[in-house]
């Protein structure tokens, strides 16, 4: 596999995690959002991503991957006693999204260890062809 190969692969990874990270950061943003721009409580998106083909110049074919679609939750929202808030209906009851705070955390830690350990891979290939041009002078 090419160095080429190695940067496209790694790279393409590092764009899906950034996604993911960009995702998470979003549903924890908006945990208490009773109102989104479509009406309703904010629902969680979450990341679906696919393989996709990589291309060197020699025309070796490597996988990377994709983010191909992003999906909104569609669980309930969670329901919550609050005759106080503007967007309670007639019992006092408002529909809050249904984001578990702890489980962004736990989804956003592994981005960040896929995404650094992509990076740690990106370095190694650098290192690596450094110190083959170095072993040639």
């Amino acid at each position: 596999m090419s160095l080429e190969s190695v940067l496209g692969i790694a790279n393409s990874a590092l764009a899906a995690q950034s996604e993911r990270i960009t995702l998470i950061a979003q549903n924890l943003a908006n945990a208490n959002s009773v109102e989104a721009p479509g009406g309703g409580p904010y629902q969680r998106r979450m990341p679906v991503f696919q393989t996709m083909t990589i291309e060197d110049a020699q025309g070796e074919a490597a996988s990377g991957v994709k983010l191909s679609a992003v999906l909104r939750d569609s669980s309930p929202p969670k329901t919550v006693y609050d005759p106080s808030n503007p967007e309670a209906d007639a019992s006092g009851m408002v529909q809050e999204p249904n984001i578990n705070p702890v489980y962004e955390m736990v989804d956003l830690m592994q981005a960040t260890r896929s995404y650094q350990a992509n990076l740690a891979m990106v370095e190694t290939a650098r290192t690596s062809a450094e110190d083959t041009i170095n072993l040639l002078k």
